[in-house]
């Protein structure tokens, strides 16, 4: 599933959220503090931060938008000292109508999923936002909240590869130059350890298709 962050290397993934921020140690020998979190990264998936709702049916031209809501101002919490993670991403729906009528209310589903390695789902939950326009305003806004579990043992490096990481090495060594994270057994583990948190609106198949291609 593809996210609305810029994509960062496995590198960054490595030191994110590292003891030291990969301080090297250049008295006693080269080495990368990788102490890891195990928090998840908190994005909104691609294609799902707003939606478009019409009054009309089977009519997506501009003059029948009714509703159009964004998701903003995500904010990632998380609690990695258990057994099991839990983060939380709260976030904000901001909405506005096209009419400025009497006082409504719009309840919108939107959806958040734990994916592992970039690719697997391992959960996924639906949840409301319901957005309140006072009377004559074509404004509103919510907050709402999204969270979920992670189990910390499938978040957390095994052993060898984190030894691999924070090996020292003298300068004048064979292995001094070598980057530890050009190394495909430690790359994969890298990748199996990763999380997201991934946000956005539950859409319809034609409210997809309509994000995807106006």
């Amino acid at each position: 599933m593809k996210v609305t962050v810029i994509s960062v290397s496995l590198l960054a993934l490595a030191l994110a959220g590292c003891a030291g921020d990969g301080e090297l140690d250049v008295s006693s020998g080269v080495g990368i503090t990788a102490t890891r979190t195990g928090c998840p990264t908190v994005a909104v998936a691609e294609g799902t931060g707003d939606i478009t709702l019409f009054n009309q049916a089977g009519n997506q031209t501009s003059d029948a938008v009714d509703v159009v809501a964004t998701i903003t101002k995500v904010r990632p919490s998380c609690n990695s000292g258990g057994e099991k993670i839990y983060s939380v991403a709260d976030f904000e729906v901001q909405a506005r109508r096209a009419v400025a009528g009497p006082a409504r209310s719009v309840t919108l589903p939107y959806f958040s999923t734990i994916v592992q390695g970039g690719s697997a789902v391992v959960a996924k939950r639906i949840g409301q936002v319901t957005l309140n326009f006072a009377d004559g305003q074509t404004r509103a806004s919510a907050p709402a909240k999204a969270a979920s579990y992670i189990d910390a043992t499938s978040a957390a490096l095994p052993p060898e590869i984190v030894a691999k990481l924070t090996k020292k090495r003298k300068a004048g060594d064979v292995d001094a130059a070598l980057d530890p994270l050009s190394d495909p057994e430690v790359r994969a583990a890298l990748q199996r350890a990763s999380f997201e948190l991934l946000v956005g609106f539950q859409l319809t198949e034609e409210q997809l298709r309509y994000n995807v291609t106006r």
